[in-house]
């Protein structure tokens, strides 16, 4: 699926209900333990994940662990895989298989050894609650990781691999492997800001000193934010928007600051976080750039503080504003605007008086702002 916003927007937790397998019986020859379907596809991220829904799909042939499987899956919020494997009980093949999987997951995508468990189990759709019986063995998938992608890989407990349609949820019950985005990019926004700091991009925050000096500061409040709709696989993994500012800090050096975005989950939705996107007080001049992007499985956060560096560094304050969008996106590489990090939308000089509803450049989303005075304690 091609869309509309050019790259996921990472949008669409929802899954699609009632819907049938494309291939009913068909199976594909099992993976290979060497080469599996993640590393087919050059992610490293990918297969790790495709080890673990291999080892996990293999496991559920023991009763016993297969009804704290089912438990963990019928609760209210994703499991997550390290803690569930850690439980008595749990296949001595698959904990060892999910610990190795977090480790080089964590390195794969440029985190610290502290960023806590990455994997996580869920039932791919509400409408399979039913479906999952006592007796149900699930098939085991892979969060897609490819909006265009037909089908996705799922496995059974004798290893074989199943293809299921990508656009629609089967009936029967399937458990999805995937990684916990929320927490990997909260991890990851905080490595790229120590990497800022270090560069000389991110210096230490002004709010506090203008609070002291004149009783507070100005910001830019997002009212409400929408992305727009787009149509995803039902096994889609869950991803996370995060936006990037620039602008020249007040010692006439360009500025970087990330702004996490958990709360966009779903697309054709309108949000009303009333977060703080720009503190004023931070930056020399009364402009601003934003830069929205998603973060996908395959984010490598070192990657991405070093990109923003190399071209944001050789940028020198000329006395008047100068937009930074361009030096931003020109920094990215290429497979970024397909469905790895995802550039979802940007805005051009953000003022600090703007208000209202602006239109992102590339018309795939729209914010509502508002000046917002923080006054000191």
């Amino acid at each position: 699926m091609h869309l509309t916003v050019h790259q996921r927007a990472a949008l669409g937790l929802a899954l699609g209900a009632g819907c049938v397998l494309a291939t009913q019986g068909l199976a594909l020859p099992a993976a290979h333990a060497d080469t599996p379907a993640g590393a087919r596809q050059g992610s490293q991220v990918r297969a790790a994940e495709d080890t673990v829904a291999r080892s996990l799909a293999a496991s559920l042939g023991s009763a016993q662990w297969r009804a704290q499987v089912r438990d963990a899956a019928l609760g209210s919020a994703p499991a997550g895989l390290a803690p569930l494997t850690a439980r008595p009980g749990a296949p001595a093949a698959l904990t060892g298989a999910v610990t190795a999987a977090e480790r080089r997951i964590a390195a794969a995508k440029g985190l610290g050894a502290d960023a806590g468990p990455l994997l996580r189990l869920r039932l791919g759709d509400g409408s399979m609650r039913a479906a999952l019986t006592p007796d149900t063995v699930p098939l085991v998938a892979v969060a897609a990781d490819d909006d265009r992608a037909g089908t996705v890989t799922a496995y059974d407990s004798a290893g074989r691999a199943h293809a299921l349609s990508a656009a629609r949820a089967p009936r029967e019950a399937v458990y999805v492997v995937d990684l916990d985005v929320d927490r990997a990019t909260a991890a990851g926004l905080a490595q790229v800001d120590k990497a800022l700091d270090k560069a000389g991009l991110r210096p230490a925050a002004a709010p506090a000193a203008a609070s002291a000096a004149t009783g507070g500061y100005w910001t830019t409040t997002i009212d409400s934010v929408h992305l727009n709709d787009d149509e995803e696989p039902w096994a889609l993994g869950n991803a996370e928007i995060y936006s990037i500012v620039t602008g020249f800090g007040p010692d006439g050096k360009v500025r970087v600051d990330t702004v996490d975005m958990p709360y966009l989950d779903d697309d054709g939705t309108t949000y009303y976080p009333h977060q703080i996107l720009v503190s004023w007080s931070n930056y020399k001049y009364d402009l601003a750039d934003v830069v929205m992007m998603e973060a996908d499985s395959d984010t490598n956060y070192a990657a991405l503080a070093k990109a923003l560096a190399d071209a944001l560094l050789t940028i020198t304050d000329q006395g008047a504003y100068i937009p930074l969008v361009d030096a931003v996106l020109g920094a990215l590489p290429s497979s970024w605007y397909t469905n790895d990090d995802d550039y979802v939308d940007s805005w051009y000089t953000l003022a600090t008086t703007s208000s209202g509803q602006l239109n992102g450049a590339r018309g795939n989303g729209r914010m509502t702002v508002e000046p917002y005075w923080v006054a000191g304690l």
